[in-house]
Order: C-alpha cells, then sequence, then structure tokens
C-alpha cells in the first residue's frame, strides 16, 4: 500500500521536512535502503550511512537533519516512531472463514463477537473467548480456559486447562502455556510427582514469544503482570511472578518462585535461581546469573567474556588457586599485624 510521506507524518505527530506528495511504499534498514521506502537513524554514531541512502525520506532526530540527503521526518526518539510506523505497514493475512470447518469447537464454549478459530483447532468445552479472539491453526485451548479480547494466539500454541489470558495479548506459535512445574518429592529412590493445582495468569497486552513455556502453579498461580514482554525460547517455572511491562530476552530461565518486579529487563540467556527478589527497575546483563535476591534495582552483570582458549586455561587454573591464595594471603596479614 502506499502512503504520502505528509499522511505519514500526520499520522505519527511528526514534523515533516520535505516534499509531503512523497509516496512512501514501505520500510528498509538504513544500510540496505530501497528506493521510495522510509528508513530511520537510531543511533547518530551511524550517521555516515545515511550519505548513500537510497531511501526516499528517513526518521531522525533534529540534530542529524543536516547530515541526511533526503526527505526526513522529524522524531525525539525515531525508534519509538519506527515501531508506530510498523503497524502501518504490517501485512495482515486474508480471513477465512470464521471457524474454519476442520476446527473442533466443543459446544460448551463460549465464542464472544467476531471470534476466528483456524484450520485444525482445537477449543474445549468451558473455554471463553472473548470478541475478536483469533485462534490460529493447530492450536489447543483446554478446559476452563478464559481468553480476553483481541488476543491473538498464533499457529501451534497449547494452552492448559483453567488458564487466564488478558485482553490483546500475542502468543506466538509453539508457545505452551499452564503445562506441569517440575514439582517432585523424593522417596527413597524414586520420584514422586506433586500435582500442580494452581493456573497461569496472564494480564493484558502482554506478548510470549515461539516455544516459551510458562508452567502453572503448585498450588498458587504463576502471574505474568501487564504489559510483559517474552521473547522465544524462555522457561517461565511455577508459581513465577514476573512485573508488567518487564522485557526478558531469548533463553532466560527463570526457577520457581522467583518474583520479578516492575519494569524490568533481562537480557539474553539470563539464568534466575529460585525464591528470590529481583526489584522493579533493574536490568540484568544477557549471560548473566542471579543467585540471590537484589536489594536494589540497578545495572547488574556476572559471567566472563570469551577469551583466547590459551588465556581462559590459564585463568581458569588461578581460578582454582584463589581458595588457597586466599588463605595464604590472610595469613600474611595477619603476621604483619602481630609484628607491627
Amino acid at each position: 500500500m502506499d502512503y504520502r510521506l505528509g499522511d505519514l507524518a500526520e499520522r505519527l505527530k511528526l514534523e515533516l521536512s520535505g516534499d509531503p506528495e512523497r509516496p512512501i511504499r514501505g520500510i528498509s534498514a538504513l544500510g540496505s535502503s530501497r528506493p521510495d521506502t522510509i528508513t530511520f537513524l537510531a543511533d547518530s554514531r551511524q550517521r555516515e550511512k545515511m550519505s548513500g541512502t537510497r531511501a526516499a525520506a528517513v526518521i531522525l532526530r533534529r540534530e542529524d537533519r543536516e547530515h541526511c540527503p533526503v526527505d526526513a521526518l522529524i522524531s525525539v526518539d525515531p525508534y519509538l516512531s519506527y515501531a508506530h510506523l510498523s503497524v502501518v505497514f504490517a501485512a495482515q493475512p486474508a480471513a477465512g472463514a470464521p471457524i474454519h470447518p476442520s476446527a473442533v469447537v466443543d459446544p460448551g464454549a463460549s465464542l464472544g463477537n467476531g471470534v476466528r478459530v483456524g484450520a485444525n483447532a482445537v477449543i474445549a468445552g468451558g473455554v471463553i473467548l472473548e470478541d475478536g479472539v483469533e485462534i490460529g491453526p493447530g492450536t489447543v485451548v483446554l478446559q476452563g480456559t478464559r481468553i480476553g479480547a483481541s488476543s491473538r494466539l498464533l499457529a501451534n500454541v497449547t494452552v492448559h486447562h483453567d488458564c487466564v489470558i488478558g485482553r490483546r495479548a500475542l502468543i506466538h506459535s509453539g508457545a505452551v502455556i499452564g503445562d506441569d512445574g517440575f514439582g517432585f518429592a523424593k522417596d527413597g529412590r524414586d520420584w514422586i510427582k506433586i500435582h500442580q493445582l494452581g493456573r497461569v495468569v496472564i494480564g493484558d497486552d502482554v506478548e510470549i514469544g515461539s516455544n516459551t513455556c510458562v508452567d502453572r502453579g503448585a498450588i498458587e498461580d504463576t502471574v505474568i503482570g501487564d504489559g510483559a514482554k517474552l521473547d522465544n525460547l524462555i522457561m517461565v517455572a511455577h508459581n513465577v511472578r514476573v512485573g508488567a511491562r518487564t522485557v526478558m530476552a531469548g533463553c532466560v530461565g527463570i526457577a520457581g518462585s522467583a518474583d520479578i518486579g516492575e519494569d524490568c529487563m533481562l537480557g539474553g540467556g539470563v539464568g534466575v535461581a529460585g525464591h528470590l527478589r529481583i526489584p522493579s527497575g533493574t536490568t540484568v546483563m544477557g549471560m548473566s546469573l542471579v543467585a540471590g535476591s537484589l536489594r536494589e534495582p540497578g545495572v547488574y552483570a556476572s559471567g566472563m567474556s570469551v577469551l583466547e582458549r590459551k588465556d581462559f586455561q590459564r585463568n581458569a587454573v588461578r581460578f582454582r588457586q584463589l581458595d588457597d591464595i586466599a588463605k595464604r594471603l590472610a595469613a600474611l596479614e595477619k603476621a604483619l599485624q602481630e609484628r607491627e
């Protein structure tokens, strides 16, 4: 679909610097911009990439305008403006029949206005799908689950029994919501399963990525707060609580009963041990291990960056010697104190 640059400026509430009649037919990346598209400059350190741009226009900050050879939209936050712009050009698949003939919908399910159910999906008895819910092909929603208005579950999502998903949620393919938490008690040589009696409760405006698993609670519920965003391949164990607007990158693993505050950011591969607290507003850098509760919000990191093998091996040997070195140092300090 084609748009005028002036129309986009008005829609995004941005200042136009250039020809309002300029046609815009899509979005392109700054480094590989295509004619008749719009791109964006999020980082002023990348200004030099604009010199050879083939895009028709660039979204940028006011201080970067003089370096741009084409039309521009002036934004305080170009990356945020790009996020809003992406909605305009997002491709929407053509709608088929509201309920695909191959879908299995139990007569005991309640479907609101405008609900769509894709091919081979299964909706069990007692499920409530509020107005405008979309269920993708092959998705399974089991007994007693409630899904809020305008939520979308893409292909091959599984939602187990008695879960609650809020409004405007987006759950990507392969995600599993409400499977059993990992609970066992040792009886001699055998492990006895602890049946998981809680639910998963997901708030409004939550996005959950592909192949992410959110376990149901053992007794109390596992809770994902409003506006939280979870990337692909994340593990959220039973009884975890994730605060509103917290975001997690891929491969984060959160052990049972951890309590993650609001507005936190967890980088890729972060591991969080069970039964601990991360306060609201905390950032944990990628590949870090949180092994104990954090007392104050801040930016935390752990782990070691990659080294050449010989350097790593040398450091690994020294690491194993640290305890002995610490004891020898303590003995030396004690001897010095006695001499003084």
